[in-house]
């Protein structure tokens, strides 16, 4: 039901479906914008490979034709999105894959044989990803706003942050942001 309510919070940016995916401890939510593929093929979270691999994804491959073309010799895609081209780079390349990739993008991949989470956004920062981490619970979302639907996330001010806004007008410092719970993830990480 958290995840579902985090998942709602964004369907001012997706508001071609949510669905919700969990495996023991681990959930990925999605609210997705259809651009590619229109059909149920393209919904998030979005597995590969018999369900080892779990995507949600939010961004844009610029180049993912180019790479699917390269992956087709090996792997067979069920959708026209550039989702399922990355989880298949992913499965063929690692986390070396965003090497290939031109474009857009923060995602996660959840790796169920391994027990892995994988979070990723591009070199230049332009998708966000924000996160909360307590050293026992980790929670990420594309804003900030879902991460309060998660126990124990408090909006708390973040003073040195506050500072560099009202001072510069910049919002996020680093990988702080104006809200001591809540970091962001640097570009190219």
């Amino acid at each position: 039901s958290v995840l579902r309510s985090m998942a709602s919070l964004l369907g001012h940016r997706g508001p071609d479906g949510q669905d919700v995916f969990t495996d023991g401890a681990v959930g990925l939510a999605h609210s997705r914008l259809a651009i590619f593929d229109l059909s149920d093929r393209g919904v998030q979270p979005m597995s590969f490979l018999n369900e080892r691999y779990w995507i949600t994804y939010n961004g844009e491959i610029y180049n993912f034709l180019e790479i699917r073309e390269t992956l087709e010799k090996k792997y067979k895609f069920a959708s026209d999105t550039d989702t399922e081209v990355i989880l298949a780079a992913f499965s063929e390349w690692g986390v070396d894959c965003v090497d290939k990739f031109n474009g857009m993008f923060a995602f996660a991949i959840w790796d169920a044989k391994e027990k892995f989470l994988h979070l990723f956004r591009d070199r230049f920062g332009v998708k966000p990803l924000y996160y909360y981490f307590d050293g026992r619970i980790f929670a990420f979302a594309s804003e900030i706003k879902p991460l309060f639907e998660f126990p124990g996330v408090t909006r708390r001010v973040n003073p040195e942050c506050l500072a560099m806004y009202l001072r510069h007008g910049f919002s996020s410092y680093r990988s702080q942001t104006l809200f001591a719970d809540v970091l962001q993830l640097p570009p190219a990480h």
